[in-house]
């Protein structure tokens, strides 16, 4: 892959001047962002208007209109309302979390007029000159013009995840990130016609996985697109045939088509997930993915990286030891004209640099920059004497029983230790060890204790000592942290699916082991989140089903998360976890009210096409019915805390409640249309008893989801059931619906009554041992 080189080289010491940064805006260069975090207000609301269900829900409307039975139309009222809170609840959503994201907006540090200033990316232009350091994502095509050992990962577009050195007059592309060194680029291709663009930044993109609950409800619509219609089409000509009647028809299967649409579902789906957005964007956490959601509430198992999620990131130099022949402020030069030279900002860095050392003047040859992969960073003076630091296990070559003994003494005592090495003629010196503190969050051991009651396995995957990360781990609370594996131990050919059962902290961990370390959890069943902060963390938050960032530490790793902890405080895991758990649990709990007159309309429809008769009733009579049992009581409900672990089975628990209850509908329906049709009973009478009893029926499957009965509970069953014996007192002209208080037939209202509760309970029963418990609903 080449991008194109520059019409012209900028100046790389001063940038473009103000002048022709405004030239190439009015020519249309500028990096104009293809995907937003969030869809536009217009998308949102033609999403909730221009549905299949809508469509079909403007051709009934036309037909109806057409009768002139205009009472017929009240089912247009739950559907406008769902348009209207829908859109409403998801614009609200939207206009947070993109208040929220302009807080968090990457910006990058460009040269113009001779000095560095930040620009977000959107107003970066072609030819700009930005600055990159270790941890940046590329923000456009370009060329490096000027190389401080840059390294980069362009996984996001090859799919391989090594690392590639760049030198002067390489290309960089957009949606890669730099691992190591520092570097300015020249910007050759921006915005649109950038080499990445059709992938929308991919980088940043969404996994491309569905969440469960929306694959089943799309299946669900799926399913539905290829039967209302057909369905609705032969009931209608049937009823025709055998009445002659084309308004009495048209109403007939209007009430048959309606009842087969459950688009609230659909709804209530919707404005949950965005709902959660809302919220947790309040708490200053940020959602990228609206899924994410829902498998942050499946996740059973948590990796997380020790700096900056277990600790605060806060690194404190505690004790430097010099080796014999060395004095303490020698080890400490050493150590800051490192970090000077190689300009790195890491946290060890700038525990460093709080030690204001003196630094060398030493011409430097060449520079060694800190990576993840190979754990120390240094350079090579011009007298060809080499200066690294970092991890003794990774940079001493043969380590004195002294030195091992005082790494492994420090390593249990939670400490991070740093080797400062000379060398020369292939003749290494050890200079001395540095101890490096971190400190522990405050509320460490109480969110760690939630999680792990919360039945969430816990997992630590970090680049530091094994025995660093347990007795750190340990102190966070976190329990069989002395079960630790050092990775730089294992062979490549290891079976990591074993490792990750036996293994619960995992220490001296490249990138790309994090990522495989992960994969190997996702292959033995587990839905995995990773947390990080770090670019030695992005390739494990993009394997992961679910990832969390912790902000600025690195935009790569913010630009990989599904959630961004804007606030940098872990411990909103908890509300996290607890908000995605109260969305899932309740859609999958009120989703069964949907689905019970989508069961029985469908079963009912082909029926009564066998049948001959017209369809039981009409569409306004279902108005009230729907309202009370369904569209009102599943909004309260989708509102109340429920932070259980999600049963990971959606469809059983739907169908438990949703079945018996569509099974009693069409046994009553069936029982009350039979006997009416032989007592010579009225449409009117026949339909209201139907109604009644879909009614009843529903309060039967509410009262089953709504347990446990709290007092507010209670209270809404309550007030539904007074409205529900109104609209079946005080309705007829509104709704059609014959008074229940007709003594003629009051008994039969009674009978349903008392015959619903029982027969409910009885289906479940049998439905229960003979039917779902047989069923793989996998």
């Amino acid at each position: 892959m080449k991008v194109r080189k520059p019409e012209k080289y900028t100046n790389i010491d001063s940038g473009l001047t103000d002048k022709e940064v405004q030239e190439k805006v009015t020519q249309g260069l500028t990096n104009v962002q293809i995907k937003k975090l969030s869809r536009s207000i217009p998308q949102i609301l033609a999403d909730n208007i221009f549905t299949l269900f809508n469509l079909l829900n403007l051709v009934i409307t036309l037909l109806i209109g057409w009768t002139g039975s205009y009472r017929n139309l009240f089912f247009l009222g739950p559907v406008l309302a769902n348009i209207i809170i829908g859109s409403f609840q998801q614009i609200r959503a939207k206009l947070t979390v993109d208040k929220i994201n302009l807080v968090n907006e990457q910006e990058f540090t460009v040269l113009r007029n001779n000095r560095e200033i930040d620009v977000p990316i959107e107003d970066l232009v072609q030819d700009d000159i930005v600055l990159l350091k270790r941890g940046n994502t590329i923000p456009a095509d370009g060329i490096v013009v000027s190389a401080n050992g840059l390294q980069t990962n362009e996984s996001s577009i090859t799919g391989e995840s090594d690392t590639i050195k760049k030198s002067i007059g390489d290309s960089v592309y957009s949606g890669s990130f730099a691992i190591a060194g520092l570097a300015k680029i020249q910007l050759t291709q921006v915005g649109m016609n950038s080499f990445v663009s059709k992938l929308s930044n991919a980088v940043s993109q969404e996994k491309g996985s569905e969440s469960i609950l929306m694959k089943i409800i799309n299946n669900i619509i799926k399913i539905l697109t290829y039967t209302i219609v057909p369905i609705g089409l032969i009931l209608f000509f049937r009823s025709y045939s055998q009445n002659g009647n084309v308004a009495t028809s048209i109403l007939g299967t209007s009430a048959s088509v309606i009842g087969m649409i459950p688009e609230g579902l659909v709804l209530l789906t919707a404005v949950a997930l965005a709902t959660g957005a809302y919220n947790l964007s309040k708490r200053k956490i940020l959602v990228r993915s609206l899924n994410a959601i829902e498998t942050l509430a499946r996740v059973n198992t948590l990796c997380l990286d020790k700096t900056g999620t277990i600790t605060t990131g806060k690194l404190t130099v505690k004790k430097v030891i010099p080796e014999t022949g060395f004095s303490e402020n020698f080890v400490k030069e050493v150590a800051a004209t490192i970090v000077k030279v190689t300009q790195e900002t890491n946290a060890t860095a700038q525990a460093i640099k709080q030690l204001n050392s003196q630094t060398f003047t030493d011409k430097v040859k060449e520079i060694l920059p800190f990576s993840s992969e190979t754990k120390y960073s240094g350079y090579i003076a011009e007298s060809n004497t080499k200066y690294t630091m970092g991890a003794p296990e990774f940079i001493i070559d043969h380590p004195s029983e002294k030195t091992s003994a005082a790494v492994k003494q420090a390593a249990e005592k939670g400490f991070r230790v740093i080797a400062v090495l000379q060398s020369k003629d292939n003749d290494q010196q050890l200079l001395g060890l540095i101890f490096i503190s971190d400190e522990v969050r405050k509320q460490a051991k109480s969110t760690f204790s939630y999680l792990k009651n919360q039945g969430i396995d816990l997992k630590i995957i970090s680049g530091d000592n094994p025995v660093t990360v347990s007795n750190v781990a340990a102190q966070a609370g976190i329990d069989k942290t002395d079960n630790y594996i050092d990775m730089s131990t294992v062979p490549e050919d290891a079976d990591y699916q074993e490792l990750v059962k036996k293994y619960r902290v995992f220490g001296r961990v490249r990138p790309k082991e994090k990522s495989d370390l992960i994969k190997a959890m996702q292959d033995n069943g587990l839905t995995v989140g990773m947390t990080g902060d770090g670019v030695n963390d992005v390739l494990a938050m993009r394997q992961s089903d679910c990832s969390i960032a912790v902000a600025g530490e690195s935009d790569a790793a913010e630009a990989s998360a599904d959630f961004v902890l804007l606030n940098r405080n872990f411990d909103s895991m908890i509300f996290m976890l607890n908000e995605g758990r109260r969305v899932i649990n309740n859609v999958e709990r009120v989703a069964s009210l949907y689905l019970i007159k989508t069961i029985y309309s469908v079963v009912l429809s082909v029926v009564f096409i066998f049948l001959g008769t017209g369809y039981p009733f009409q569409p306004s009579q279902l108005t009230p019915v729907n309202a009370l049992t369904v569209g009102i009581p599943t909004f309260i409900l989708a509102l109340e805390p429920n932070y259980r672990p999600p049963a990971g089975r959606f469809m059983r628990n739907v169908m438990e409640i949703a079945l018996p209850a569509a099974i009693c509908n069409i046994t009553l329906l069936l029982v009350i249309n039979g006997v009416g049709g032989w007592a010579n009973l009225s449409y009117k009478s026949k339909s209201t008893m139907s109604v009644f009893a879909i009614g009843i029926i529903g309060y039967c499957a509410l009262i089953a989801i709504s347990n446990p009965l709290i007092i507010r509970k209670k209270i809404m069953i309550a007030t539904s059931i007074i409205l529900f014996i109104i609209a079946f007192t005080y309705s007829d002209k509104l709704f059609g619906l014959q008074s229940i208080f007709d003594l003629r037939f009051t008994f039969i209202y009674i009978s349903i009554v008392l015959v619903a509760w029982p027969l409910f309970m009885f289906m479940r029963e049998v439905l229960g041992r003979r039917v779902f418990s047989k069923i793989n609903w996998k």
